[in-house]
């Protein structure tokens, strides 16, 4: 199974730069995968294609505001640290710019000192392990010295760091957005709450991982990023219901249907757990979870336009795409969306 299999012409101004006013009017294309057909909606009819016999699966990850301007304590010179991973101890896996600038020891300083992370490990691609070191609240810290860690193809600058988050966001750690879920609205949330459609929520910290291509020629040489994922006891306990009455899971994101399709055991349950995964899927994967999925539109050969492929199947999918194209949908993170059903 050859990339170039999932590349797809788009013109660069369809990316789109900055979020729309309200969230629910971005456009939706609603495709169903068994009769091969689409149709152009907005995204508050997702009200219409779902109903009490659906779970809604959401990722309630937060973004951390997790870029930071700096500069090396010894020299002054200006960098750029993007945390990327906690790993524990004050330890963060992050990816620095210029690396080759920062040796091990080296220390880089932020907001006049309140804090400082120190180089203890270099690894390529620009990764490095970094031990933090502040007095107070880290995540307060950040949220004073940090920016949000837009995706590299967005050029514009955000002037509202929520509209970067989820309305459901709570658990702070992801280095990008779980964009699917920005189209919701409290409004719509509670208007699916009112229809009698339980909402299930799961964390999964998205990572960067996320925008990288997949630079194998045959994808099956690809080697997934990790990323960290939990699903609590209420939810696990919820979700193995679900599955029990027959209800349809329509997972919220990529992330969701990693999740998901990581935590379900070969018993064909769901159990409480804190994991890392690096579950790939692409066409010929069966899916043992995930009946139904909302995402964004995604970026040509990456990993996600695969997983939406092989749910729905990789023509349809690109067939859809160049449909989105022409009617000139907004792409990527800020974009539109689809539900895939």
């Amino acid at each position: 199974m050859k990339t170039s299999d999932y590349d797809y012409f788009l013109p660069e101004e369809l990316i789109a730069q900055t979020p729309l006013k309200d969230r629910s009017q971005s456009r939706l294309l609603v495709l169903d995968k068994t009769k091969k057909t689409y149709d152009d909606k907005s995204f508050c009819d997702i009200l219409d294609y779902l109903d009490k016999n659906d779970v809604l699966v959401i990722n309630d990850t937060k973004v951390i505001p997790a870029r930071l301007i700096g500069h090396k304590e010894d020299t002054g010179a200006v960098m750029e640290v993007l945390l990327l991973k906690d790993l524990g101890d004050n330890v963060w896996q992050c990816l620095v710019k210029p690396q080759r600038r920062l040796k091990i020891d080296g220390i880089i300083t932020f907001g006049d000192g309140m804090l400082k992370a120190k180089c203890i490990k270099k690894e390529d691609m620009g990764i490095c392990e970094v031990k933090l070191i502040y007095d107070g609240i880290l995540v307060e810290i950040l949220d004073k010295l940090g920016e949000m860690p837009l995706p590299p193809y967005i050029h514009e600058k955000l002037k509202d760091k929520d509209r970067y988050q989820t309305v459901y966001a709570k658990n702070p750690g992801s280095a990008a957005a779980p964009t699917a879920g920005l189209h919701f609205t409290k409004e719509l949330m509670e208007k699916i709450k009112t229809k009698g459609i339980e909402i299930i929520p799961v964390t999964l910290h998205v990572g960067l991982g996320t925008f990288r291509p997949v630079n194998e020629e045959n994808i099956e040489n690809h080697e997934m990023h990790s990323e960290y994922y939990e699903i609590s006891d209420e939810s696990a306990k919820r979700l193995n219901l679900a599955k029990q009455e027959g209800k349809r899971i329509v997972a919220v994101g990529t992330t969701s249907v990693r999740t998901l399709e990581s935590a379900i055991h070969d018993d064909n349950k769901f159990y409480p757990e804190c994991k890392n995964t690096q579950i790939f899927i692409y066409p010929g994967y069966k899916f043992k979870a995930v009946d139904a999925l909302i995402t964004n539109f995604h970026l040509p050969k990456s990993t996600l336009i695969m997983l939406v492929s092989a749910l729905a199947g990789r023509e349809f999918i690109l067939e859809a795409y160049k449909h989105a194209v022409e009617e000139k949908y907004r792409f990527f993170s800020f974009g539109d969306a689809m539900f895939i059903k």
